[in-house]
């Protein structure tokens, strides 16, 4: 199976290309929200394995939650692709691809939603795949719930808000607060999803899990200016 994966959902984009579950990656550094750069390592990435996008099976984005410029941009950029080559899309859970990286097998994921918010899930991983058993939520630091000492933490948030999830923190095994998501993993969980996850491409979006852009100046303030 050949799918085209991409996740812009955090500052750090990159793309990769899963032929028969071999898995070549492009992180672009810097460009994280330019659509010119995205689409220009898709080209080389494609160019470098000789295939046209017309030979994949699929396309694969990380749907969210996260960052909305970038997950509109990797949507986008996938119904695109998607429709000019007759393919399916798969959205895969831009957390649940962080909780790959996890070294233990129950993980707690937590990444800066910005405006003194987290986007926060529980997860369980064995053997390459992941379980959801909490679902992707959206709340301030201080409401994100104790996972329990048998949990790794994985995602910014624990770099972000680190007075405010100091006790949710001490209670884990482990913490990796620069891990993010990325596009292998991405392909690596479509993969598993297989060809019953794909969607039309019009029939694809992102999981946004907070519709509120913007925050008043009273409520900034009294989140502590997390912007």
């Amino acid at each position: 199976m050949k799918i085209l994966a991409l996740e812009s959902s955090s500052e750090r984009a990159s793309v990769a290309l899963s032929i028969d579950g071999d898995i070549r990656e492009r992180v672009l550094v810097g460009h994280a929200n330019h659509s010119e750069h995205l689409l220009a390592a898709i080209r080389d990435l494609l160019a470098a394995a000789g295939l046209g996008s017309s030979a994949l099976d699929a396309v694969a984005f990380g749907s969210g939650p996260g960052a909305f410029t970038g997950l509109r941009l990797s949507c986008g950029v996938a119904q695109g692709l998607a429709l000019g080559a007759g393919l399916g899309v798969i959205p895969v859970s831009s957390l649940a691809a962080l909780a790959l990286f996890a070294p233990h097998h129950q993980v707690l994921v937590a990444t800066d939603a910005r405006m003194g918010e987290v986007y926060h899930a529980r997860y369980r991983v064995e053997n390459g795949t992941v379980t959801e058993l909490a679902p992707p939520a959206c709340s301030p630091p201080s409401a994100v719930p104790a996972a329990g000492p048998d949990y790794w933490g994985l995602g910014s948030a624990f770099a972000a808000y680190v007075t405010e999830l100091a006790a949710v923190r001490a209670g884990l095994i482990g913490c990796d607060p620069l891990a993010a998501p990325t596009a292998g993993n991405v392909a690596r969980l479509a993969v598993q999803a297989g060809s019953a996850a794909c969607l039309p491409a019009e029939g694809a979006f992102p999981l946004y899990v907070r519709d509120k852009v913007a925050l008043t100046t009273a409520e900034r303030l009294a989140r502590g200016n997390k912007a």
